[in-house]
C-alpha cells in the first residue's frame, strides 16, 4: 500500500475556511527553519505568526506542500513560501480557536530556533534559494 498522503493540509485549510466563514481573522503560527521564505526582521524566538486573511495576503495558495502568498510588512511587499512542515498552527487571532501540530521527529532536526542561532545566519538562510520552489497551474 502507497504512502498516505498527511492530513495536516487539508486541517489547514478547513480551519482557515471556518475562520473566513464565522468573519474571525485566520493566523498561523510557523517555525522558521531553512526552508521557510518569511521576512527575519518579524521573527521571534524562532517562530512568526502570519495574518491569513484574504484582505491581509494576495494570491493565498494552500496546497499540499507548501502556503504561499504575498503580503506587506512595514509597507513592503513580500513573498512569502512556507512549508507544511514548518506550519505549527492555524487559529482564529480574536478567540484563539484552531489547530496546533506537533513537530515530527525527522522535522525537528530541520528546525532552527533564534536563540540557538545568530541573527545574521537566519538572514542568510533567509536568502537561499528553495530546494522545491511552489509552482502555481492556471486551470481553466
Amino acid at each position: 500500500m502507497s504512502e498516505l498522503i498527511s492530513t495536516k493540509p487539508y486541517m489547514i485549510r478547513a480551519i482557515h475556511e471556518w475562520c473566513v466563514d464565522n468573519h474571525l481573522t485566520p493566523h498561523l503560527l510557523v517555525a522558521v527553519n531553512p526552508q521557510t521564505r518569511v521576512p527575519v526582521a518579524f521573527v521571534k524566538e524562532g517562530e512568526i505568526v502570519l495574518n491569513l486573511n484574504y484582505s491581509a495576503t494576495k494570491d493565498l495558495h494552500i496546497d499540499n506542500e507548501a502556503i504561499v502568498f504575498s503580503a506587506r510588512f512595514s509597507g513592503v511587499s513580500q513573498n512569502l513560501y512556507v512549508p507544511m512542515a514548518a506550519v505549527k498552527g492555524i487559529f482564529a487571532r480574536e478567540n484563539g480557536q484552531g489547530m496546533f501540530f506537533e513537530v515530527s521527529v525527522n522535522d525537528a532536526s530541520n528546525y532552527t530556533s533564534a536563540s540557538s542561532a545568530p541573527k545574521a545566519e537566519l538572514a542568510k538562510s533567509a536568502d537561499l534559494p528553495a530546494k522545491k520552489k511552489p509552482t502555481l497551474t492556471i486551470v481553466k
